[in-house]
């Protein structure tokens, strides 16, 4: 999806990017990628309860992430100005575009790019017809797709953070907890089927170094990558991320 077509001296009008340079991913270096701030289990930690609505799972990891990602954006916010980020770009040069309810695209640079997702994601968690609070409402039947939204937004600001922020991240010591968040985001998402895999193929091998270093519960030395088998008391199904996650 995001490879350049390159014919001839053509432009190809699909290439949403120019090609880039040869792109240094400090992200993947062993000691920046091992960097965490807690050892939690998160195949474990993001099983839904049991009795607990899937939809109140949900909401509930929506709100969160999205408070959680604001805070790490809000790190380097000032470094991310309309002159170094004048497009919404993550790992392997993607930009990613901005499409209003009519399908038409808009490229912005990426603050302003953060500003309107964090500004229409306030809005969608604050509106009690989408995300209700009060005891005895129910979920809108597009609720899930509301949140697949959310989360593909939420996933965009934080793939913009490690292509051109994370060296800031490091000089600040704050990795670990980037990489902390990123982790539970992202197996939060597999385990519930939340983003589409075209949609985080940028950070394929981000991924894969992240999740290698989570700890088998079941401790199944023949079987890599694998989260806890299934738990009736929580509602855990085993999951398991696969080289077409990877």
């Amino acid at each position: 999806m995001y490879k350049t077509k390159r014919k001839g001296r053509r432009k190809d009008k699909d290439s949403p990017t120019p090609p880039a340079q040869e792109e240094s991913k400090r992200y993947l270096e062993d000691t920046c990628i091992k960097e965490r701030v807690t050892d939690a289990d998160f195949f474990r930690l993001v099983c839904l309860p049991h009795s607990l609505d899937r939809n109140e799972w949900l909401a509930t990891h929506a709100i969160s992430f999205f408070n959680h990602v604001n805070l790490v954006y809000g790190v380097v916010s000032e470094y991310c100005t309309s002159e170094g980020c004048s497009a919404m770009t993550g790992p392997g040069n993607v930009q990613f575009l901005w499409y209003d309810d009519k399908g038409k695209k808009y490229k912005y640079s990426a603050p302003q790019y953060v500003d309107i997702v964090t500004t229409n994601i306030q809005r969608e968690i604050s509106d009690e017809t989408v995300f209700p609070t009060k005891f005895g409402q129910t979920f809108p039947s597009t609720f899930e797709s509301t949140v697949k939204k959310i989360h593909k937004y939420l996933f965009q600001v934080l793939a913009h953070i490690y292509h051109v922020h994370y060296s800031d991240f490091v000089t600040l010591q704050m990795h670990g907890h980037l990489n902390s968040l990123f982790t539970h985001f992202m197996v939060f998402n597999i385990k519930f089927d939340l983003l589409e895999e075209k949609d985080y193929e940028v950070v394929q091998d981000l991924l894969k170094g992240l999740i290698q270093l989570l700890p088998d519960p079941n401790q199944n030395e023949g079987k890599e990558n694998t989260a806890p088998s299934t738990d009736k008391d929580s509602n855990c199904v085993s999951m398991e991320v696969s080289p077409t996650h990877i």
